[in-house]
Order: structure tokens, then C-alpha cells, then sequence
């Protein structure tokens, strides 16, 4: 073993840090958290999270490909391919051949989308500031520009 090996310390064992104080099982209890107080209007609308996420992307990034929509809205591609197939069904998207790469398909929201996330997003923004209850703006903004630093460090994609 090289003496560089040997001298780098062991990282403390989630034990030692615990679950309080380590960002990714924070992470997730905060989203589990969010969507959970999104699913009764979810349903009432028809729709799971992985529509809903996806409907939530197109809102503002209408016409990207399959695999970016995967990407951005945060689900395995096989559960978005569900999704979408669903979201279809409904009216809620079209999906079209890519004019560049006829392999790939663009996903739209349709104007009964549109709709469908214009009655869920009143509920969303309320669950967001629900979450930044007692955080002063400039902690929301630093806590805000870390997450996005974090991103850029581990993201696999330009986006």
C-alpha cells in the first residue's frame, strides 16, 4: 500500500455522522415529504407523480426529447414511457418524430395539460413555500444556489 493511501483518512460511517445531519437522506425525506402532500390533488386529477413531474417540465420546457423529459422531470425512462403512453391516452401531451433524428420523439403538453397543471400548481407552490416556512429569503436564496452547485458537481447530462 502506498503511503498516500495510508495516510488519507477513513470518511466517518453514517453512523457517525447520522442521519440528521447527512444531505441525502435529508434530500429524500423532503421530497417524499412534498410529493406526499401533493398526492390527494394528484389524484383527484388522475395522475401520478411521474405525470405530474412530467407535466410540471413541459410547463416550461415544451418539446424536448423523451430522454432529456426523463432527465429534467427526475424518472427512469421505462416509468416515464408509461407515463407518457397514459398522459397520451388523456389528451394531456403528443409526442412527434424529432425533424432532426428520426429516432427520437419530442413530448408536448396539450392545452388539456396545460390545464390539468394549471389546477395542480396552486397546490405545488403552496407545498414549496410550506417547505421554506420560517427561512428568511437570503437563506432560501444561499440554500437554493448550494443545491444548484451540487447539481453541476454530480449531473451527468449539460443540463
Amino acid at each position: 500500500m502506498n503511503k498516500a493511501a495510508e495516510l488519507k483518512p477513513t470518511p466517518p460511517r453514517l453512523g457517525e455522522i447520522g442521519l440528521e445531519n447527512f444531505a441525502p437522506y435529508l434530500m429524500n425525506r423532503i421530497i417524499g415529504r412534498y410529493n406526499a402532500a401533493l398526492s390527494s390533488e394528484m389524484a383527484a386529477l388522475g395522475l401520478t407523480t411521474p405525470q405530474m413531474r412530467s407535466l410540471a417540465v413541459l410547463s416550461v420546457i415544451d418539446g424536448i426529447l423523451i430522454r432529456e423529459l426523463a432527465v429534467y422531470a427526475v424518472v427512469q425512462q421505462s416509468t416515464l414511457s408509461r407515463a407518457l403512453d397514459t398522459l397520451a391516452q388523456n389528451g394531456l401531451v403528443r409526442r412527434e418524430t424529432d425533424g432532426k433524428d428520426s429516432r427520437a420523439t419530442r413530448v408536448f403538453i396539450t392545452d388539456a395539460g396545460r390545464e390539468a397543471y394549471d389546477r395542480m400548481w396552486p397546490h405545488m407552490a403552496g407545498a414549496y413555500e410550506a417547505m421554506f416556512k420560517g427561512v428568511s429569503d437570503a437563506d432560501k436564496h444561499a440554500f437554493v444556489g448550494t443545491l444548484q452547485t451540487i447539481l453541476r458537481n454530480i449531473r451527468k447530462h449539460d443540463f
